[in-house]
């Protein structure tokens, strides 16, 4: 299963092409499940995130695709994947609460961090792939509030969708990176995680 993703993930500039020829234009609403889903659902953090908007803006500089429609429609899928994810942990954070099993102090230490500290997790959590998936899901669970919540959760999802989907439109169709587009792709993985290999090292070494 672990070989069948990661050659997914490797091989998405020969995926979508073929997807697009298959189905047309129904690869917005493909490309829209999919975003959504890797935000929005907690079991479903091993769909591609960041590989994919960097292929489909690749895709978009060399077919019919709208860059600009396909910017609009993952946006939406980005905001609404994170905020069903809030919502999700809010509902699950109530009825923890009234769990005896559950020490109230560390929800109310987690309620703290999410009120002060919360937006740099929902923006930065966004280029962390599996964190990206879990970090709405605690903010909703810890009752950070809506409000804030929600504009992060909106520029997160701006930076995030927008830095990669154009970063393959503009660089996607060149030579190199069309001979080197699996290896490029692990690079982006390999970048991705590594914020959160040197911290668990910090962790690790400051205990």
């Amino acid at each position: 299963m672990i070989d069948a993703i990661l050659s997914i993930f490797l091989h998405l500039d020969q995926l979508l092409p073929a997807v697009f020829n298959d189905y047309g234009s129904w690869i917005y609403l493909i490309l829209f499940l999919v975003i959504f889903c890797e935000t929005g659902l907690v079991f479903t953090p091993f769909l591609p995130g960041d590989s994919l908007l960097f292929a489909a803006g690749a895709l978009t500089a060399t077919s019919e695709l709208s860059v600009f429609g396909l910017w609009g429609i993952l946006l939406v899928a980005a905001i609404a994947g994170d905020a069903v994810n809030y919502k999700v942990g809010r509902f699950f954070g109530k009825q923890v609460s009234k769990s005896r099993f559950i020490n109230q102090k560390h929800l109310e230490k987690a309620h703290t961090y999410f009120e002060e500290y919360g937006g740099k997790a929902i923006i930065l959590g966004r280029f962390l792939p599996i964190v990206r998936t879990f970090v709405p899901f605690l903010a909703g669970m810890s009752e950070m509030s809506s409000a804030r919540f929600f504009t992060y959760n909106v520029v997160g999802a701006l930076i995030w969708v927008t830095s990669f989907l154009f970063t393959g439109y503009l660089f996607g169709q060149l030579s190199f990176v069309k001979t080197h587009f699996s290896s490029i792709i692990l690079g982006i993985m390999v970048v991705s995680f590594l914020p959160i290999v040197i911290d668990a090292v910090r962790c690790k070494f400051k205990r």
